[in-house]
């Protein structure tokens, strides 16, 4: 189409500009600047992302607007902190509650890998990724808010860049 590539949004024409865009990129940026949250905080970790959702570094500016309690209108679940096996099949029943397509951030050493807790204890899961598919990891003990709100940019990122049919949608 005239050097237009993939990346290009709008074309110029004499006499104007013509937006070119497709129902993909379309879909994917409704998605991903549209995120509701079920945020999972189980230890240190929570205070940093309940600290990101307010005024100071506010996440709603980057649409993250709705926290919410229940899984049947969260499209991303937040697990922030220690994963006990006790615990793990909840997170399981939650996940499973979200509609399609849902994403997954671990936030934190524990929910990554079990944290300082994983070699003293029987009952610490070595990961959230032992129990859903995780998108987005996010290290630190306990990560800044500046990571987490990283980490909610890399998953924008993320979905920005999907393809329908990776979505159960039409061929």
């Amino acid at each position: 189409m005239n050097g237009l590539n993939e990346r290009d949004l709008v074309l110029r024409m004499p006499g104007g500009q013509v937006m070119v865009s497709s129902l993909e990129r379309m879909i994917n940026a409704s998605r991903s600047n549209s995120l509701w949250t079920l945020t999972f905080g189980l230890a240190c970790c929570a205070i940093e992302m309940m600290a990101t959702g307010a005024s100071t570094y506010d996440w709603a500016r980057f649409g993250f607007e709705v926290p919410s309690a229940s899984p049947r209108r969260a499209d991303m679940m937040i697990v922030a902190g220690t994963v006990v096996r006790k615990m793990a099949p909840i997170i399981k029943t939650l996940y499973e509650q979200m509609p399609d397509p849902k994403y997954v951030i671990a936030m934190g050493g524990c929910a990554i890998a079990g944290g300082p807790y994983v070699y003293d204890s029987y009952t610490i899961v070595r990961g959230v990724d032992e129990i859903v598919p995780v998108d987005v990891y996010i290290p630190g003990c306990p990560p800044r808010p500046e990571a987490l709100l990283q980490g909610l940019m890399t998953l924008q990122t993320k979905i920005r860049a999907q393809k329908l049919q990776d979505l159960g949608g039409a061929p």
